[in-house]
């Protein structure tokens, strides 16, 4: 049975999404409630990136390597027998796998329920309209459609040298290990790399870091990423810096690699060399050069504000745009997609904001920050235009451990201000539940919170997240009045 669109012509389908991670997900079950016919097809298991190999799984292993964590701090509490407790990798990968694979059989049925038609194998643009898939066995298939969405996301991405691609193994591999290192090398600077390592670190591997600069998350605000790299090394991680990268792996008879570093430097014995190095699209089987798609540098697809590609009809989102790379800002945008091209005139201008996102860290510790860094304020208000509002201090949990205060470990927070009324343009956090608290605020600044709002607020105490709305100086921030103004004076705010 055909589709029929408002230009007479006959489609298969009205709405085509080309991967099944989140944000394709999201935007073709949105598209089937007005009524569209939707496909979506997928050549690896449902839920994509993060439900497989991304956010889900890494989640569960920073919970356990928590609950490890909250072991080594028992005695402080006056619990004893830590010598007693055991850790089995294997039990925890079969639970984790297992939960995986609920998902994504929960995924398949919300496809189903929503009356979306699955297509497995490889997909291309073979011309205006049109998709070719090529299953897994038998002749291409072709399928005419409307509106073809492109949300592939990346793939791991494994820098060139002797040896790497044979002996490491990439984010995705982190997965697959049957059991724990021993010793490992995490190769990276990015939120994935310092999360592995952490988690590494803390279920009892001997973990070094390897950067290519003098820090991890050289992009983050410097209080994030000063306090990141004094708590990974008050954990007993190692950070090799400077180094540009890894030359080359070798591996002995036992198995064991020898990782030599650009620098010169080497690292003997490991069992595990994990990339991290980042990630690229995944559109090598696309077709795009041939049917004219925009790319940008790095390969990604270039899509404009309502995820229109410079070809009529052909949409992207999700990690494929290279934006703001995490799922719930893919699963945003597919729904502001399908709202816009199937849910009537109410939604003719719908789109979504990549404007203030909060993002997390599963770090350990926790970070959470949402807005400019500090040295990005300065350089699009004006370092005279901002004002900054910062504390450091050890979280309550840490109150009764009989050690230096110097030696505890330390959350981190920053308010960064702009214009007279101070608008609040970056908040900034690093420590325990910085994730959970992260989502609050992040409302606050997408409402235009001044200062004053914060301190306005009454702390809920005791907690670390009160330390947001207590900051000194307290209660002599100018008071808002009339409608929200911008940081400079009434004109119009940049873009964030």
């Amino acid at each position: 049975m055909s589709a029929t669109s408002d230009d007479n012509k006959e489609y298969d389908f009205d709405f085509f999404v080309i991967g099944a991670g989140s944000g394709g997900m999201a935007s073709a079950r949105r598209a089937a409630t007005y009524g569209a016919k939707v496909a979506v097809t997928e050549v690896a298991r449902l839920g994509g990136t993060c439900v497989n190999v991304g956010c889900v799984p890494k989640k569960v292993m920073w919970n356990a390597a928590s609950i490890a964590e909250s072991v080594h701090d028992m005695s402080h509490y006056g619990f004893s027998g830590m010598d007693n407790i055991t850790f089995d990798w294997n039990v925890l990968k079969q639970a984790r796998d297992k939960y995986i694979a609920r998902l994504n059989g929960i995924y398949d049925r919300n496809l189903d329920n929503s009356g979306v038609t699955k297509i497995l194998g490889y997909a291309s643009l073979s011309g205006p309209g049109e998709v070719h898939i090529q299953p897994s066995e038998g002749d291409p298939i072709k399928y005419t459609a409307k509106h073809i969405l492109i949300a592939v996301g990346g793939v791991p991405v494994f820098p060139k040298g002797e040896g790497i691609e044979e002996y490491a193994i990439s984010s995705d591999g982190f997965f697959e290990l049957e059991e724990l290192p021993r010793k490992a090398v995490v190769v990276g600077a990015g939120y994935i790399a310092v999360e592995l390592a952490g988690v590494l670190q803390a279920l009892g591997t001997d973990t070094k870091l390897v950067v290519r600069k003098g820090q991890a998350l050289r992009h983050f605000d410097e209080i994030l990423r000063d306090t990141l790299d004094e708590e990974m090394q008050r954990q007993g991680i190692e950070i090799y810096r400077n180094t540009d990268g890894v030359e080359k792996i070798e591996a002995d008879s036992d198995g064991l690699k020898t990782v030599y570093l650009q620098n010169g430097e080497k690292i003997e014995g490991v069992d595990t060399v994990l990339m991290a190095p980042g990630r690229r699209p995944n559109v090598d089987r696309l077709n795009l050069v041939e049917l004219g798609v925009e790319q940008k540098k790095g390969g990604y697809i270039a899509a404009n504000e309502y995820s229109e590609t410079n070809v009529d009809g052909i949409y992207a989102l999700g990690d494929v745009c290279g934006n703001v790379e995490l799922t719930p800002m893919a699963i945003a945008a597919g729904r502001r997609l399908a709202d816009r091209l199937f849910g009537g005139p109410a939604f003719k201008d719908a789109k979504v904001s990549y404007d203030l996102v909060p993002t997390v860290v599963f770090s350990h510790p926790t970070i959470g920050t949402i807005g400019l860094s500090e040295e990005e304020a300065k350089e699009k208000y004006g370092k005279e235009n901002v004002k900054v509002y910062r504390s450091k201090f050890a979280n309550l949990y840490y109150g009764p451990w009989q050690i230096e205060p110097e030696d505890k470990p330390k959350t981190a927070m920053k308010l960064i201000c702009a214009g007279e009324n101070e608008l609040v343009v970056g908040l900034h956090v690093i420590g325990m539940g910085a994730d959970e608290m992260l989502q609050g605020f992040g409302i606050a600044l997408k409402m235009g919170a001044t200062k004053a709002d914060f301190d306005a607020t009454i702390a809920i105490h005791p907690t670390a997240a009160e330390e947001f709305v207590t900051m000194f100086p307290w209660g002599l921030s100018p008071q808002k009045t009339g409608a929200i103004q911008s940081p400079l004076n009434g004109a119009s705010p940049p873009e964030v």
